[in-house]
């Protein structure tokens, strides 16, 4: 009689223990969630994840607070949404640049992109773009309206000021193609990082740089205000948004195809059933026709899909970029 006692005590204390955390998930959020932001306000992620944690707010009622928190490529924020509580109320905005490079080319950098996450959902995809200054200005003299394609760039790289070429940062995907395309082209090029793609095209349309390589969705309003010119992109094929803008393929610059990704990201640890409701949530939002409108629109391309999915195709690409880096011998302090 005392064991069966003790048996139902146990039970009964097992079931009590378990309400808690069934009533978390139900109950989730019953705060802020905190949408970390890795580049500065005015780029690409910024565009795309203030599109989606602007519908979701509209849509649920959540309250979704956007942050930006740029630096190292993105590798700041990163580091702050590794190191948060895995209670869903931090989650970051990750993307190629952080995600696949950051751990390889930085010895500290704070996290690991498989251990230290739990994927939730890609978001969008999009190429990466070469602007030039639409204006005519040059910083390394020459004019600067001849710079309106690849052969131009290369000619400009062999002179003996060389190319001085922006990025969104120490990292990047850009800096590390950047590399690949003075080694490629053998030409004299500055590599010059910012803190994300909105203060690299103040520069270049100041005349401060001669090209800067960024995601499409950063560079649109301004090749459209007629303020950058699109040299060539980055993919295989041509933006939808930037139809008559050549592949650097079609440029003459073989074996590119590259293109930046955008996915949430919570710590390592949150719950199952509250990575589950984000992934429902963000999947049902980015089938929203005015969502994806706006997406395609900004010249990206809207993904969607299940976080298993996500997370296969994150371990995938980082084993591939892997291979790229240490191929490519590019370390970083």
């Amino acid at each position: 009689m005392k064991l069966m006692r003790a048996v139902l005590g146990a039970i009964a204390g097992a079931t009590i223990s378990l309400v808690p955390v069934a009533a978390t998930a139900q109950e989730y959020p019953a705060r802020p969630i905190r949408l970390l932001i890795p580049f500065t306000p005015g780029g690409g992620t910024d565009f795309v994840s203030r599109v989606v944690g602007g519908k979701l707010a509209e849509t649920l009622k959540w309250q979704i607070v956007p942050e930006n928190r740029p630096g190292a490529s993105g590798n700041l924020a990163i580091e702050l949404a590794a190191k948060s509580a895995p209670d869903g109320y931090t989650i970051v905005m990750g993307q190629s640049d952080n995600m696949m490079l950051g751990p390889y080319l930085y010895a500290n950098v704070g996290y690991d992109t498989i251990r230290s996450f739990v994927p939730i959902v890609q978001v969008s995809e999009a190429p990466l773009i070469l602007v030039t200054n639409a204006a005519g200005n040059a910083p390394t003299g020459g004019a600067q309206s001849r710079l309106v394609s690849v052969a131009d760039l290369i000619a400009k790289g062999k002179t003996a000021s060389g190319l001085i070429w922006a990025t969104a940062g120490n990292g990047s995907m850009g800096h590390l193609y950047g590399e690949q395309f003075r080694s490629v082209a053998a030409i004299k090029l500055l590599q010059v990082p910012y803190k994300g793609a909105a203060p690299a095209m103040t520069d270049l349309m100041g005349g401060q740089v001669d090209v800067a390589i960024l995601s499409v969705p950063s560079v649109l309003p301004h090749v459209r205000g007629g303020k950058l010119n699109p040299v060539a992109v980055t993919t295989s094929r041509r933006s939808a948004m930037l139809p008559n803008t050549p592949t650097l393929d079609e440029a003459g610059v073989k074996g590119v195809d590259t293109a930046i990704w955008l996915g949430l990201f919570a710590p390592a640890g949150t719950p199952a059933a509250i990575v589950a409701r984000l992934n429902a949530e963000v999947n049902r939002v980015l089938q929203l026709p005015e969502v994806r409108e706006k997406i395609s629109n900004g010249g990206a391309t809207p993904v969607g899909g299940s976080s298993e999915e996500f997370g296969a195709f994150v371990h995938s690409d980082y084993a591939k970029w892997g291979r790229i880096v240490r191929d490519s011998g590019v370390k970083l302090e």
